[in-house]
């Protein structure tokens, strides 16, 4: 949504129109809010502002993003800034604010740059926003002393005039060189060229790994089976009661059915899980030695 779309301009329009508060009302309508949640207060403090998160969303523009997305996220910084202000600190609310709806702003145009995450730690920021700006003032400065400087040499000052380590500076002029393109764009012009996403491994199970998966499984479960069917009737019972039902029963409530202490119920069951275990270890070796 451009700037002059009639929604941006009814609200540009409306912004221009709200009322100027001087310091003493802006104190007063930031005292009702912070200490009575007064609404009405901290409506009449954001609509007295709104041009000024309007203005300072237009200066972001040129990063690509729709007008009306960088009005909102200038609103959300704006709002931000009015439940967190403290009027007790002799401060204009304006001069607060500014800082909370620039973040804002820029998070936002950090987050919909790229699908890739752009960054997100300070450096990266103030790389992202002042990059191309330095690297110009840079080059007609050198250009100027007769100077011109090499890639490595530019990426270096910028490194110092930004106060960021040079691995930095090098990660974000990849990022910003060039933009996402599709997956399924092709490699060459040629009309059968390969797709990009043709090059991508693919993670999932291949056919025979999933036949294999389903054929160990079944044989799992087959041996599980026939394990348990070499208890007796009690312990089947609590094998089933302990690992097959959802929610599993207690130790208690088995022994008051089977009349038999916790302890006992316990044994049975441990000697049970000890009886199915040689018989999977014994089908277990059972295969080794086929195979080997």
């Amino acid at each position: 949504m451009a700037l002059d779309a009639p929604n941006d301009m009814s609200l540009s329009r409306k912004a221009m129109k709200a009322e100027l508060l001087d310091a003493e009302t802006e104190r007063q309508l930031a005292y009702a809010w912070r200490d009575h949640r007064d609404e009405a207060a901290l409506h009449r403090l954001i609509t007295a502002y709104m041009r000024l998160a309007i203005s300072m969303a237009s200066k972001f523009k040129r990063y690509g993003a729709p007008m009306g997305d960088l009005i909102q996220e200038a609103s959300l910084g704006l709002m931000k800034a009015a439940d967190k202000f403290d009027p007790d600190r002799g401060v204009r609310f304006s001069t607060y604010a500014v800082w909370w709806i620039k973040a804002s702003i820029q998070d936002y145009v950090m987050r919909n740059w790229s699908m890739v995450r752009t960054g997100s730690t300070s450096s990266q920021k103030s790389l992202f926003f002042n990059l191309r700006r330095v690297q110009a003032r840079l080059e007609r400065e050198a250009q100027a002393r007769g100077e011109p400087l090499d890639r490595h040499q530019m990426r270096q000052a910028i490194s110092m005039e930004v106060g960021v380590p040079l691995r930095d500076v090098e990660m974000m002029e990849g990022r910003l060189s060039g933009s996402d393109f599709s997956l399924n764009a092709t490699q060459s012009s040629e009309d059968e060229g390969r797709e990009w996403i043709d090059t991508l491994e693919d993670d999932s199970s291949q056919a025979a790994e999933i036949v294999e998966d389903r054929h160990d499984t079944q044989a799992l479960r087959a041996w599980l089976l026939e394990a348990i069917g070499a208890l007796n009737p009690r312990e089947q019972f609590i094998v089933r009661e302990r690992k097959l039902r959802e929610p599993p029963r207690t130790l208690e409530s088995l022994g008051e059915e089977l009349g038999l202490s916790k302890e006992r119920v316990r044994q049975l069951e441990a000697a049970a899980f000890a009886k199915m275990r040689k018989s999977l270890e014994d089908r277990s070796q059972n295969v080794h030695e086929f195979l080997s």
